[in-house]
């Protein structure tokens, strides 16, 4: 048999290609068009596997799920747990670190960023948070991983003070460790997961 004359589409292939399109280009470059023409096809093809753009966008959205570590939440304890994920969380985004802007200001409704958000609440709510306050909990856990993947990406030097005089500044970055994002990461976790702690206690 001869080789298909038209390339052969799936949803998986699509949302692959899109995630591939996004680290490549950035997220404005998501567009059908774009993304038809990327998989050497018609935008109409598109349409026989997929809504739109939104749906594309929460294939996409899976895509980066599924690179965290989603079984930590199912971990005690409860603070071990939401860093674990946290992590994998951070290393998911820094690997596709142009999603961050596009899966941060759309809606969510993808299924296993769903499914995540509610093991998230089972893990908090066994340990004895508020209903009311689990979702403040886990968005502070995403919005400080996101930005600390953003901070990955950044140019290896983030901040050049050579042109002023600015003599503490240039001995504090001299004396900061080589991986200053990473460790910045690290601190920061450790500081947010120990003042959730003892937020939990107060309510208690």
């Amino acid at each position: 048999m001869g080789r298909p004359r038209r390339p052969i589409l799936s949803r998986e292939g699509i949302f692959a290609a899109a995630l591939a399109l996004v680290d490549e280009d950035g997220s404005e470059a998501l567009t059908v068009t774009r993304l038809a023409r990327r998989l050497g096809v018609q935008a109409a093809s598109l349409y026989n596997h997929v809504s739109g753009r939104e749906e594309i966008v929460e294939g996409v959205r899976d895509l980066v799920v599924a690179e965290m570590d989603v079984d930590a939440l199912d971990g005690e304890p409860w603070q071990e747990a939401l860093a674990v994920w946290a992590r994998s969380y951070l290393a998911a985004f820094a690997r596709h670190p142009n999603t961050a802007k596009l899966l941060s200001t759309t809606t969510i409704r993808s299924p296993a960023t769903l499914a995540m958000y509610e093991r998230a609440v089972a893990l908090l709510e066994r340990a004895g948070w508020p209903s009311d306050q689990v979702v403040t909990v886990f968005t502070a856990i995403e919005s400080f991983a996101i930005g600390s993947a953003l901070d990955l990406a950044a140019p290896g030097v983030m901040i050049d003070p050579s042109s002023q005089e600015l003599p503490l500044l240039s001995g504090a970055l001299k004396d900061a460790p080589p991986a200053r994002a990473m460790a910045a990461f690290e601190l920061g976790l450790a500081a947010l997961v120990h003042g959730l702690d003892e937020r939990l206690r107060q309510l208690c």
